[in-house]
């Protein structure tokens, strides 16, 4: 086998690790338990990618994002190293097709979903597969005083019992030290060896402005930044809204979110990879698995409800280790949305349980029944209908999600079903009467097993195959024999599917554990607290702030954030300042605004202010509301 400096270069293209990927590859192949710290954009795949090739066996992948594994996946064939992902959409057979390529060695790395390592077809597979490690992939998920806590993470534990002797790597950029000491509890890492790199990103440049028009400070952004950019919004509707606005100011923008097809969003994240586009405006839908180095520029137009959301998402800026620029956006608005984020985060518990109950008769569950069971689930139709509060009743459904009743998968793909429920005389007439239609019924017998009695999953791409015609031909066959009573024919579908994890139960008597609810609700407010802090806060270095937020003790101020600079310009000498004052007194004989007024003199913004504050103290100048600043 080749070593890990071998692989990297054969199969990467890369010359040397970066920080500690090279110990934390070398803890791995020794067979310990890892918990990898690093920042975002610190190379994290190769961490697991690396160890697969070096051994013999099949690397697993555990990761809660289709589009970083896709994404991933895509990128490792492309190497020519041989991956797969299970995802949603897939058919039993690709998914069992998939399966056995891991079982008979054909695949170095096996991406999968955490809630797909519950269902019986990976169960069955699983002690088959001769693995070399387990990865977690944005480990924070598995404990739940973080952020982005999913219930099914837990379930990575039963890899550990499956397969005990595999060593586990659990990954993640953004995970306070709280937070890393529940990782290693809940996934039961074994003596972890645990590395954490510097959060500090020398290169990308922090900032907080506290503006009255967040669009017209877009706009004069990116006009000075140039390059690819990245604008952060918190809804829908907000991301079309700007990315109008900006192509009014023949800026080249596009929206992206997670209402859009899949085929849409594919399209206008390639016009943005190939910088065809070059702001693309989105929700937290867009980013993540998206590797494009040279952004230079990432805004956030609305605050983030947390550092660790606003740390991943400014962090995707300057990957390529050039100059960038990570600005946050606020007003007095925020500070009143975010005072009222607690109580629609952690909606009361009579409105889960009334929640639990629109679902139920939503979906027309009985008490009682449901249990295992997927439910086609329109979330806009059911808001709609029960004229819900949106945002509470999606932290609602998390809550629901949080205590196990139920399960949302966003994309899941349903196979058909069909049974067929004529009789034996019914089926020989069909023969006689209706020719045509009589091969469809025929295949379905010969090919599902049990369809006389129950409704069994059936494949239109298979019976195609076996009837030699379209997939088209097959369905539309399948829908006459239904339309005519001789099956009950229910077609596969890949929307949004809630999943009953427990039997439905009488709404008032919904179990919700009032205590972890309430520490989930505190350590949420104290999270808030911490945001709202880095916001207000201008006299210490944007980048010691995250940092130590995250449990890197050990940061230096990086000089370039709005902070650092801020610092440097009060602490012009007092002959910078007089030689300054002299020029801008100068210039300020025609009035100008401050963007000509810096342009003309050469210094930063915060110099420029620092000057522009001083004489307006004085007296010296009046600064109108349009910008325009005149001479007394």
């Amino acid at each position: 086998m080749l070593t890990p400096q071998a692989i990297l270069q054969q199969y990467f293209g890369y010359t040397s690790f970066r920080g500690e990927q090279a110990a934390i590859i070398e803890a791995i192949l020794a067979g310990n338990d890892v918990l990898a710290l690093l920042p975002t954009g610190g190379g994290k795949s190769l961490l697991f990618q690396i160890p697969a090739l070096a051994m013999p066996g099949t690397c697993i992948v555990v990761s809660p994002l289709i589009a970083l594994m896709k994404d991933q996946v895509q990128q490792l064939v492309q190497r020519g190293i041989a991956a797969a992902a299970i995802v949603s959409g897939m058919s039993h057979y690709e998914v069992e097709r998939v399966l056995h390529q891991a079982a008979d060695g054909s695949l170095k790395l096996l991406y999968v979903s955490p809630e797909r390592l519950h269902t019986r077809l990976f169960q069955a597979y699983i002690e088959s597969i001769e693995c070399n490690v387990i990865a977690v992939d944005e480990a924070h998920c598995v404990s739940q005083w973080g952020y982005d806590f999913r219930p099914a993470y837990l379930r990575i534990t039963e890899l550990r019992s499956l397969l005990p002797q595999v060593p586990m790597l659990a990954v993640t950029a953004s995970a306070t030290p709280a937070v890393a000491a529940d990782i290693q509890t809940q996934l039961q890492l074994r003596t972890p060896k645990v590395f954490q790199q510097s959060f500090l990103r020398p290169n990308l440049s922090f900032s907080v402005r506290v503006v009255e028009d967040k669009m017209h400070q877009l706009v004069q952004i990116l006009t000075k930044v140039q390059g690819s950019a990245v604008v952060y919004c918190r809804n829908r509707r907000r991301t079309q809204e700007i990315a109008y606005q900006l192509n009014s100011y023949h800026i080249s923008a596009d929206y992206y979110h997670a209402g859009l097809s899949g085929d849409i969003r594919h399209e206008k994240q390639q016009a943005w990879m190939e910088d065809t586009t070059r702001v693309m405006v989105c929700t937290n839908a867009f980013g993540m698995g998206i590797n494009k180095p040279n952004v230079r520029l990432v805004v956030h137009m609305d605050v983030p409800d947390c550092l660790e959301n606003y740390y991943q998402e400014a962090g995707r800026a300057g990957r390529d280790g050039n100059k960038a620029y990570a600005v946050l956006l606020y007003q007095a608005s925020d500070e009143q949305y975010l005072q009222s984020l607690p109580d629609i985060r952690f909606p009361s518990v009579a409105f889960i349980r009334q929640l639990y109950q629109h679902i139920s008769d939503y979906l027309q569950v009985p008490v009682g029944c449901g249990e295992g069971e997927y439910y086609r689930f329109n979330w806009s139709e059911f808001v709609h209908l029960f004229q819900v509060d949106i945002a509470k009743a999606s932290h609602g459904l998390q809550v629901l999600q949080q205590e196990g009743h139920l399960s949302l998968t966003e994309q899941l793909f349903i196979p058909s079903k069909v049974e067929v429920i004529a009789s034996r005389d019914d089926i020989r007439s069909l023969e006689v009467h209706h020719a045509d239609y009589d091969a469809f019924l025929k295949c379905l017998l010969r090919t599902y097993e049990g369809i006389l009695t129950a409704p069994v999953s059936i494949f239109e791409r298979q019976m195609a195959k076996l009837l030699r015609c379209s997939e088209t031909d097959v369905m539309a066959g399948l829908q006459w024999l239904h339309q005519h009573d001789y099956i009950r024919y229910r077609m596969r579908t890949d929307e949004p599917q809630l999943f009953f994890n427990t039997p439905r139960a009488p709404a008032a008597e919904l179990h919700i554990s009032l205590q972890e609810y309430g520490e989930r609700r505190r350590v949420f407010e104290a999270r808030l607290a911490q945001l709202q802090q880095y916001i207000a806060t201008t006299t210490q270095c944007r980048s010691v702030q995250l940092a130590t937020y995250f449990g890197d003790t050990t940061a230096t101020p990086c000089g370039v954030c709005d902070s650092c600079l801020a610092q440097k310009a009060a602490a012009l000498t007092n002959d910078t300042k007089a030689t300054l004052l002299a020029s801008m007194l100068a210039a300020l004989k025609t009035p100008t605004t401050p963007q000509a007024l810096q342009q003309q003199l050469q210094v930063h913004r915060y110099v420029l202010w620092e000057l522009l504050r001083y004489l307006e103290s004085e007296q010296r100048i009046t600064i109108a509301h349009d910008g325009t600043i005149t001479l007394r």
